[in-house]
C-alpha cells in the first residue's frame, strides 16, 4: 500500500494520498487544496486517482474537489450526512479558499461500507461530532480520522451540526477501540507529532484524561 500525508493549504489540512501498489488504483482524501502537488506526489509513485474521499463536507476539506475532479475525472465520495453540505457553501467562502463549489458527490457512504482500491480495503467509520457525516477510514495498521481526533487533541464541536456528546461517543466507542498500535493520521496538523497511535491517545490526549483504559 502506498500512504503520503501531505499539508496543504493554509489551515495546515492534511490531504492523504492511498493507492494499491500493484493495481495503481488510487484516492485522494480531503484535497483542501495545493491539487497540482497532490497529482505530482500520486504521479511519481504511479497511482492513478481513482475517488476523491472527504472525511466531511467542511469548506477547508473538500476546496480542491473540483480542480481534482477536472483534472482525473475521480468520483467524490462522502458520508450521506454531509452530502448537501459539502455542495451548500456561501461563495464567499469559497472564495476564501481561492476554489469553486464542490460538485455533488458521485457516491454517498453509511457507516460499515468499504472503499477497495485493488488489494486495499478501507473500512468506513462513521464517527459524528464535528459534523453529523464525519467520518473515519480504518485500514489495518491506520486509521484517518479527519476534524474527529488529531494529535493528543481533538476536533471542534461549535460550527452547525457539532456536538461534544456525540464526538465524545464516537471516539470512545469506535476509534479508541482499535489496535493500540493503529497509526493516527489526523484531519489538521496541530499537535507536536504529525502522527500519533490509539494508545498514545488513551494514555495522553487531554480531553479523555477522564476515561480509564
Amino acid at each position: 500500500m502506498f500512504l503520503k500525508q501531505m499539508q496543504v493549504g493554509h489551515m495546515a489540512v492534511f490531504a492523504y494520498i492511498i493507492g494499491d501498489t500493484e493495481s495503481g488504483e488510487g484516492l485522494v482524501v480531503d484535497p483542501g487544496a495545493n491539487v497540482d502537488d497532490i497529482l505530482s506526489e500520486a504521479e511519481n509513485n504511479h497511482i492513478h486517482i481513482k475517488y476523491i474521499v472527504n472525511t466531511h463536507g467542511h469548506a477547508d476539506h473538500i476546496a480542491g474537489n473540483a480542480e481534482l475532479k477536472e483534472k482525473t475525472q475521480a468520483q467524490i465520495i462522502i458520508h450521506k450526512d454531509d452530502a448537501q453540505m459539502m455542495i451548500s457553501h456561501h461563495p464567499i467562502i469559497m472564495r476564501m479558499f481561492q476554489a469553486k463549489p464542490s460538485p455533488p458527490a458521485d457516491i454517498t457512504l453509511k457507516d460499515g461500507d468499504a472503499i477497495e482500491l485493488g488489494n486495499v480495503k478501507l473500512k468506513v467509520i462513521h464517527t459524528p461530532g464535528h459534523s453529523p457525516g464525519s467520518i473515519s477510514l480504518y485500514t489495518p495498521g491506520y486509521v484517518i480520522t479527519g476534524d474527529t481526533l488529531f494529535v493528543e487533541s481533538v476536533g471542534s464541536t461549535n460550527l452547525i451540526g457539532g456536538s461534544w456528546e456525540i464526538m465524545f461517543n464516537s471516539i470512545t466507542k469506535k476509534l479508541l477501540t482499535l489496535p493500540d498500535e493503529t497509526i493516527v493520521l489526523p484531519g489538521h496538523n496541530t499537535g507536536r507529532t504529525l502522527t500519533s497511535t490509539i494508545e498514545n491517545e488513551k494514555r495522553n490526549n487531554p480531553f479523555l484524561k477522564q476515561l480509564s483504559f
